[in-house]
């Protein structure tokens, strides 16, 4: 399979995750099982065998923002990139449903968040992170 069609394949995998996880509040276990598990552990199959494939064939390294530019020139190792950014994105998403159902926040203000997670990972993670702090600095009861 070459790597324009691996990622596609991903990509459309992904957005049956995050279609889930905005149905959720009516599915919650089968968004669960299919956001938090089963096409994160599919995309994490695709990214393992891309890096142990082609990893030995890739220049640069971690250590500087130049050897990271040159360890992505290789199409395939950017495709790993990109897979790994989908798979964690992925997940954060459906750890932020799940947090929001056990801490009673309300969908609603969710909604926004997975948008922010999807498009912008950390910022999304940031955004439910701050509004889980004010609903406790407010007081707001726990779910029961």
């Amino acid at each position: 399979m070459n790597p324009d069609m691996i990622f596609q394949l991903s990509s459309t995998l992904v957005l049956a995750g995050w279609l889930a996880l905005l149905v959720s509040p009516f599915v919650p276990r089968a968004a669960d099982a299919i956001a938090a598990l089963a096409i994160p552990l599919v995309l994490s199959v695709a990214y393992a065998g891309i890096v142990l494939a082609f990893w030995s064939r890739g220049e640069g390294g971690f250590d500087t923002l130049d050897n990271v530019a040159l360890l992505f020139r290789s199409r395939e190792l950017l495709l790993a990139g990109w897979i790994h950014y989908l798979a964690f994105d992925l997940f954060v998403g459906a750890w932020v449903v799940r947090t929001a159902r056990e801490d009673g926040v309300s969908f609603w203000l969710v909604v926004p968040c997975l948008a922010l997670t999807f498009l912008f990972g950390p910022a999304g993670f940031l955004a439910f992170n701050a509004i889980r702090a004010a609903r406790l600095r407010l007081g707001a009861p726990a779910a029961a």
